[in-house]
């Protein structure tokens, strides 16, 4: 893993970092019979490095954007690239983590961890066995896991299994970090010790973040860049840009005035 620095902002080193173009990206579902629009006419740019929050409501399509970000699903019209390159399909440099951690219970959190270091043993690109556990133990250090390697998924409480599945996710170091609704099961006290965690990860090993929420002080606090979506299909109303210094504070008068602003592009009363 990489190691944690002091810095207090994104970096933008292309190599740690992934960019993500999004151009002209519409999508539909068939839906008894007929085409149920999602997206209508996307198009947005992650920079390397860039913590970027997509905030809409519930139901408006941005979990289906963040699939066809991830190479889940292809879109019906546009294109997507990564660092330049057409994404088809998923890839191990843009790594997913959903509202559920989806951890085996039959596994220890490090043999959950493990997961992708263990398929790299017996794949093309071969690790050795050492360099594998040096890479867990990285990981798991980083997410405070240690003392927890050899607890079962049921052993853990919430927060602790979220924190395993970044683990996972982050163990072979992508280059673009992918979060549906990572803390929407969670109780609202570990939701803000997990969203500052999520920050300090970021810092540290300095990926791309693309976060899907419909919570407005969630974007806020964690992200540099809030792009904000209509109802479906979803459209870009807004993006709103969040330079307040890290580590934030949530009654920073500059994230109260954004609050009231983003409300405003939702159609909300602030």
């Amino acid at each position: 893993m990489v190691a944690a620095t002091q810095a207090s902002h994104a970096h933008t080193d292309a190599r740690q970092g992934a960019r993500i173009d999004v151009r002209n990206v519409s999508h539909r579902f068939a839906l008894r019979g007929e085409a149920l629009a999602v997206l209508d006419d996307i198009s947005l740019t992650v920079e390397p490095g860039e913590f970027v929050a997509l905030l809409g409501p519930s139901g408006c399509g941005k979990s289906t954007l963040l699939r066809l970000v991830a190479g889940l699903d292809a879109p019906a019209h546009g294109a997507l690239h990564a660092n330049g390159e057409p994404i088809i399909g998923p890839d191990p440099s843009r790594v997913v983590v959903f509202q559920d951690p989806t951890l085996f219970p039959w596994r220890t959190v490090r043999d959950n961890v493990g997961l992708g270091p263990e398929a790299q043993r017996t794949g093309r690109d071969r690790v050795s066995r050492d360099s594998a556990t040096k890479r867990v133990d990285a990981a798991l250090e980083l997410v405070g896991l240690e003392q927890f390697a050899d607890a079962f998924p049921h052993q853990l409480s919430g927060g602790m299994a979220q924190r395993a599945a970044l683990a996972r996710a982050l163990v072979n170091d992508p280059q673009l970090l992918v979060l549906d609704e990572p803390f929407g099961k969670l109780d609202s006290l570990t939701r803000i010790r997990m969203q500052g965690e999520l920050v300090r990860l970021w810092q540290a090993a300095r990926f791309s973040v693309l976060l899907v929420t419909h919570d407005v002080e969630e974007a806020l606090y964690v992200a540099n860049r809030v792009i904000v979506l209509s109802e479906r299909p979803a459209r870009i109303v807004a993006e709103v840009r969040n330079d307040a210094p890290y580590p934030r504070h949530r009654d920073d008068p500059k994230l109260v005035a954004l609050r009231r602003e983003v409300l405003a592009q939702l159609g909300l009363v602030a």
